[in-house]
């Protein structure tokens, strides 16, 4: 098999990358650009993808390809239709950064909670050094425990994201988009009166009609002025000029962002442009880029591949 990845940049640098010499002719690119493509899958079997877009034109391009592997779980970038009228398998990968998603959802709900951004140039500017009282609790500190955890979402992230609260003694409600009952131990709410009673709100859900922008300014107004909004789902979901709107006019407490509708955000990007920055912490799409995560994911498209060829194999014979 002849194997080309276009865009391996998007998994970083990951031990097992290659370990795909071992399925036949392999061949990386960093990164491909659009007037790239069709050169580059010319020949091949087997393409890999994470965000470059492979439609009509690109496979009939690629006239030997049998199997695209999307590195990521979303097919969007891929026209599947065409690919099933070709006979061109598509295989995606779930589950692979459910712990890396659920732990940076936590990184950023506990550095607003403890003020560690504050904190920490607090000490690195030399003010602590120069105070004479042995602490500094101007900033308020609170606690997870004993408060309300509004999910969004109870999937696979979600549900490991309520597990990691409940060890921290924080209450679990839920909301489904869908309408269905995602889980019996933790009581589902609709969406207005989770976010009138929730502590924090975290986001998990896919974008799709249902959840494309379903919080705006009106339904943060809802939200208690101490409620902290996470995002680590997808862009889209909160509709960006509203929150920051509502963080500069203190509606809610705070934020912290992972995802977002364009990305990489523009300069001009709603959250760039607020008074109050301090109240909003933005993370580059990273929720779900531990390297345990970006190891496993690999070795799942690896797998994916391997039993292809398996498959190929079999019906040969």
């Amino acid at each position: 098999m002849k194997i080309v990845f276009l865009d391996a940049d998007t998994v970083g640098k990951v031990s097992n990358i290659n370990r795909f010499n071992e399925l036949g002719e392999f061949t990386v690119y960093p990164h491909t650009t659009p007037e790239e493509v069709l050169h580059r899958v010319e020949d091949y079997q087997v393409i890999i993808t994470n965000k470059v877009k492979i439609d009509q034109k690109t496979m009939e391009k690629a006239k030997e390809l049998q199997l695209i592997c999307v590195s990521a779980t979303g097919t969007n970038n891929v026209d599947l239709e065409y690919a099933k009228e070709k006979g061109i398998v598509v295989k995606n990968v779930e589950d692979y950064s459910t712990h890396s998603v659920a732990q940076h959802t936590f990184a950023l709900l506990l550095m607003i909670l403890n003020q560690v951004r504050y904190y920490d140039m607090y000490v690195k500017t030399g003010v602590y050094s120069r105070q004479e009282l042995f602490t500094h609790i101007y900033h308020p500190i609170w606690e997870i425990r004993g408060k309300r955890l509004g999910i969004i979402g109870l999937g696979n992230i979600g549900r490991q994201v309520a597990i990691i609260a409940e060890s921290f003694g924080a209450e679990i409600v839920y909301y489904s988009s869908s309408g269905k009952t995602r889980h019996d131990r933790y009581q589902q709410l609709g969406l207005e009166e989770l976010l009138a009673t929730s502590d924090f709100v975290s986001i998990h859900a896919p974008l799709n009609d249902k959840t494309h922008h379903l919080i705006r300014y009106q339904d943060l107004c809802q939200m208690k002025d101490t409620a902290i909004l996470i995002n680590t789902g997808r862009g889209g979901i909160v509709e960006e000029e509203d929150l920051a709107r509502a963080l500069d006019e203190e509606k809610i407490k705070g934020a912290g962002i992972d995802v977002f509708i364009q990305e990489p955000i523009p300069l001009n990007h709603p959250f760039m442009r607020m008074d109050k920055k301090e109240k909003i912490i933005i993370t580059p799409h990273v929720a779900w880029a531990s390297v345990e995560s970006r190891t496993l994911l690999m070795d799942r498209v690896y797998q994916n591949i391997a039993t292809f060829m398996q498959e190929n194999q079999q019906r040969q014979r």
